[in-house]
């Protein structure tokens, strides 16, 4: 289960092709028809594929128990004479007997969180059968989380296995999420005559630990123990690695007698200009400087304005740029087209000294023949849809900062396919993000973001306070996300907040606590 559709159908591909799964094994489900056709259409596959079959009228009980508009795409052999009489539908029972199902997490959080009656039938029966994985589980927030967290009791209920994957987990994430797991396991074993005990399995790209929780007053005691030493090795590993991005962070001082806006887009411009002298390549052809570089921005609106005002103002003589807006409002078609080229544009898994795949490419070669400067600047000015599910590979970011989060997910694009250290920082932070720059709103880093009211609500917005400059310098890692400070200071620190929202979120200090018991009269 993912939170993107686009994601869900990149998954698909992936466990295709590196699981070797077949058509019959592996069934994709979103909600909306346009979006699959679109990628598959990207793949140049045939087109010949089966139309889902449209509703019939009828009685409720005639009703599909899927939206209408989701798209289940799957050519396994349904088996006859089976559930018929209640999955009236083809594409219900496909859901319910594809060995592998890939889909965005709403087909499946129905099997709680159902608004309409017999919607969660099929998402309750497909669980039965199923162990549960949730990708990037740290995107979700707020009632989103909790809800997740009835569907992992659920799934622990029916005695089912459950993975939750990110690369910035924090602990209290991991904890309330088990002790979810663990209450709806309990259940389970009580009443199948099972052991109460839970095997927990820790994984990275380094190691991979595994531990068995006993039940009763010490398993949380127990799962933390784990759960730390995991933690403590993966952060030993990480503090080995090479360097590959490095941040520093843009002051941003606001006049008095300017617009804020343009005052704002004109340090973007600066960092801009700053991190393509720092991290550019030469063109052998034409000897231009090039770089490729995304500018992240909290917000759709702002994301408009910034790129028509880079497209509009002066840059100096020797410095042209192309530059394109994208974010998640965009003409499906047009966004389409645009992640398309983006993916394959930004692939970047040459060598040290060679050139980039996208010197060759037709567009990109068109600008550069066309170009009549020293440096030409490709921007992609985006909102928070890059952060997570896009496999690109920027040279340098400029980053609107949100969340300590967010931070290090758009990190991951900068060069996400390249190996080698760096000597100057790839990538800009700015001292306050847009809303805190111009100063009107009590809660900046919201909407994305952690700060959503007063026991969240942050003393500064400014992130030279916020975040440890010096470590970003040395390197940008995800040590503060995925590991809690001795001390730590939710009001003036960006990860302190975010680990306490999470706590607070999950109930993580109400965990094993007496239930407060009431008169009812």
């Amino acid at each position: 289960a993912l939170g993107l559709r686009t994601l869900t159908l990149q998954t698909g591909d992936e466990y295709r092709d590196r699981l070797k799964l077949q058509e019959s094994d592996l069934a994709v489900l979103i909600g909306s028809k346009a979006i699959y056709e679109l990628h598959q259409s990207g793949k140049q596959v045939d087109k010949d594929e089966k139309e889902i079959e449209q509703a019939e009228l009828g009685s409720e009980s005639l009703e599909s128990l899927q939206e209408e508009s989701d798209e289940l795409h799957w050519q396994g052999v349904l088996p006859e004479e089976e559930l018929t009489t209640v999955l009236t539908k083809e594409k219900d029972r496909k859901l319910l007997y594809a060995p592998v199902l890939a889909c965005t997490i709403d087909h499946i959080m129905a099997a709680t969180e159902t608004k309409r009656g017999g919607r969660y039938i099929l998402p309750c029966l497909r669980l039965m059968s199923s162990d549960l994985v949730i990708d990037e589980i740290d995107d979700f927030t707020g009632d989103d989380l909790i809800a997740i967290g009835r569907l992992i009791h659920l799934a622990g209920m029916l005695g089912r296995k459950v993975m939750i994957s990110s690369a910035t987990i924090p602990p209290d994430l991991a904890l309330g999420l088990y002790n979810a797991y663990r209450q709806g396991w309990a259940i389970f074993a009580a009443s199948r005559d099972r052991v109460p005990s839970i095997n927990c399995v820790h994984v990275d790209e380094f190691n991979t630990d595994a531990g068995l929780v006993g039940s009763g007053d010490s398993d949380l005691a127990q799962y933390q123990i784990l759960q730390q030493q995991f933690i403590s090795k993966r952060i030993a590993e990480l503090k080995k690695q090479i360097a590959k991005r490095k941040a520093e962070i843009i002051p941003c001082l606001k006049q008095p007698d300017q617009p804020v806006e343009k005052q704002f887009f004109e340090y973007v411009k600066q960092a801009i200009s700053v991190k393509h002298q720092q991290h550019f390549t030469v063109d052998p052809q034409s000897q231009i400087q090039v770089s490729f570089g995304v500018v992240r921005v909290a917000n759709i609106q702002p994301c408009v304005q910034l790129t028509q005002y880079l497209l509009g103002c002066e840059w100096p003589e020797d410095t042209e740029i192309r530059c394109m807006a994208y974010h998640s409002q965009q003409v499906l078609l047009l966004r389409h087209e645009q992640e398309k080229h983006l993916d394959q544009v930004l692939k970047r898994k040459e060598k040290e000294g060679e050139s980039p795949v996208a010197f060759s490419h037709a567009v990109i070669r068109g600008h550069l023949d066309n170009c009549k400067t020293k440096n030409l600047i490709f921007i992609l000015v985006a909102t928070p849809v890059e952060e997570v599910g896009r496999d690109h590979d920027f040279d340098w970011a400029v980053i609107e900062p949100s969340s300590f989060r967010s931070i290090i997910q758009m990190a991951g694009r900068v060069r996400r396919h390249r190996d080698g250290e760096i000597a100057e920082p790839n990538i800009a932070l700015l001292q306050f993000n847009f809303k805190g720059f111009k100063g009107k709103d009590e809660q900046v880093f919201n909407r994305p973001g952690y700060e959503t009211d007063r026991t969240t609500q942050l003393k500064t917005h400014d992130l030279k306070v916020l975040v440890d400059e010096k470590l970003l310098l040395q390197s940008v890692n995800a040590i503060a996300r995925i590991q809690k400070r001795s001390n730590p200071d939710h009001q003036n620190n960006l990860a302190d907040l975010e680990h306490y929202a999470t706590s607070k979120t999950l109930g993580v200090d109400e965990i094993n606590k007496p239930l407060a018991t009431s008169v009812a009269r």
